[in-house]
């Protein structure tokens, strides 16, 4: 039996200096990849090891191909459905802190929605990156990928651009939960996915990234390695101690909270502005879709 490709590289740009649209690439490629059913999409695609779905996998490859990081840039690395929305909000919010303070009344957070001001790596084509940051001190992406797919402009950096990349993870049994309310809550897949399927696809490493204990395992043994560049973090660490995990975070960023920023409760402003509460109720927040078919108010549930 052929052997299916899992190099889009070599399918898609033979010449790394072609710059082809990946958005146009083809079907008779993923006919090539491995292929199972989708959670949130009909369909999952394994490329390099890891499942996405067509509209993420496209974006993947554009950011393989074409990506270039800037000084300071941030990356938030996430499994689907472990607090990527709550912590794009507090990255947001901590870094921008002097340029748009917490209790603003007119905080880009309250008239922009997370995945707005912090834009998904594979929703998000190359050439509109700059169109986001227009509120923003310094760029921060958000993506599911793992470590051995992220761009190599940003694996291989030798330091000088002083890039950071924050990985959130969250217990697995919760994340399997919400995954599973999640997925059938949105519109993107054509049928309804029992607890069973559903736990099933899960264990085969069927999630964006996926499997998630490698994609885990990965971002882990990285910050090991490379603690000054990687920061590992945890959901549930970040829910029942938010002002340590916050001093944390600001600290790996090289933004620590001044001690007038802590006399004056900076964090716990922070807090507030990003909690569920706040940001669940927003207008914006509730209205409006991320892409066709998955509303902005399906980041929001409490699940």
């Amino acid at each position: 039996m052929e052997q299916k490709s899992t190099d889009a590289l070599e399918v898609i740009s033979p010449n790394p200096n072609h710059q082809k649209n990946i958005v146009a690439f083809s079907q008779e490629f993923l006919s090539s990849l491995p292929e199972e059913k989708g959670l949130v999409e009909d369909f999952a695609y394994q490329y390099q090891g890891s499942w996405y779905t067509p509209i993420l996998l496209q974006g993947v490859i554009d950011c393989q191909l074409h990506f270039q990081p800037r000084e300071n840039d941030v990356f938030l690395v996430t499994a689907p459905k472990s607090g990527t929305t709550w912590l794009k909000a507090i990255l947001y919010a901590l870094i921008n802190r002097q340029i748009h303070h917490p209790q603003d009344a007119h905080h880009p957070l309250l008239n922009k929605t997370p995945h707005q001001l912090v834009p998904f790596f594979e929703l998000t084509k190359s050439s509109e990156y700059d169109s986001f940051f227009s509120d923003s001190s310094r760029r921060i992406f958000a993506c599911h990928i793992p470590i051995a797919s992220l761009p190599k402009s940003i694996t291989e950096d030798d330091g000088s651009t002083n890039i950071k990349i924050v990985f959130l993870c969250r217990d697995i049994k919760d994340n399997f939960a919400s995954l599973y309310h999640f997925s059938n809550n949105t519109n993107l897949g054509s049928t309804f996915l029992s607890l069973e399927e559903t736990f099933d696809l899960y264990c085969k490493g069927v999630t964006a990234g996926g499997p998630i204990w490698d994609q885990i395992l990965g971002y882990w043994k990285e910050s090991l390695e490379s603690p000054n560049k990687v920061l590992f973090m945890r959901y549930e660490e970040l829910k029942s101690e938010p002002h340590v995990q916050l001093k944390r975070l600001a600290q790996f960023l090289g933004k620590p909270f001044s001690t007038e920023e802590e006399i004056s409760d900076m964090i716990e402003q922070i807090i507030s502005l990003c909690s569920f509460g706040n940001m669940s109720k927003l207008q914006v927040n509730n209205t409006g879709h991320l892409v066709p078919g998955l509303g902005n108010s399906s980041f929001f549930s409490e699940w």
